[in-house]
């Protein structure tokens, strides 16, 4: 036969009412940003001798706005960024020659194969673009994403108004 044993716990009951009081001051709601709460910057990143894997993702995601902590996945909370000296972002090892971008011009038989050196030749902002863009989510929030975004190949910039903070990398 098993006994079974029997503790009183004796408490302070303002103990309870204060514990209730608290509990109820304390807000626990996951935070949803919405237009008038979101505080856009603008961000200066200069590309040059940074590869352009590393320096896309620093990018993008910052114009998700994933480094802010009031990140909402819906909302278009990040930042406006300028990338300057877009020309001079490398490409490891060989991927300058042997790295090709595909696109489709909608013909039979349209595939048309371009690499990053003729890429980098006929519109140095490109590589910058399409790397970006591949790392931003591929709905309408992408596309509104990627507006916020302004390459320059070389260091000038016509966004001094915006007084823009220099991040680096």
């Amino acid at each position: 036969m098993q006994s079974t044993r029997f503790t009183l716990i004796f408490f302070d009951l303002s103990i309870l009412q204060n514990k209730e009081k608290a509990v109820n001051t304390i807000s626990n709601k996951t935070f949803n940003a919405t237009p008038s709460t979101i505080d856009k910057k603008w961000v200066i990143i200069d590309a040059e001798d940074k590869p352009l894997g590393r320096l896309s993702s620093h990018v993008a995601s910052i114009l998700r706005g994933k480094n802010k902590p009031e990140f909402t996945p819906h909302m278009d909370a990040g930042d406006n960024v300028i990338v300057i000296n877009a020309e001079k972002a490398v490409l490891k090892g060989n991927k300058m020659t042997d790295k090709l971008y595909f696109r489709h011009t909608g013909y039979p038989g349209g595939e048309k194969f371009t690499s990053a050196e003729a890429m980098l030749a006929k519109d140095p902002t490109s590589l910058v673009r399409l790397a970006v863009r591949g790392m931003l989510p591929k709905t309408k929030l992408g596309r509104q994403l990627l507006t916020n975004l302004r390459i320059y190949a070389g260091p000038v910039h016509p966004h001094t108004a915006q007084q823009p903070e220099i991040k680096e990398i």
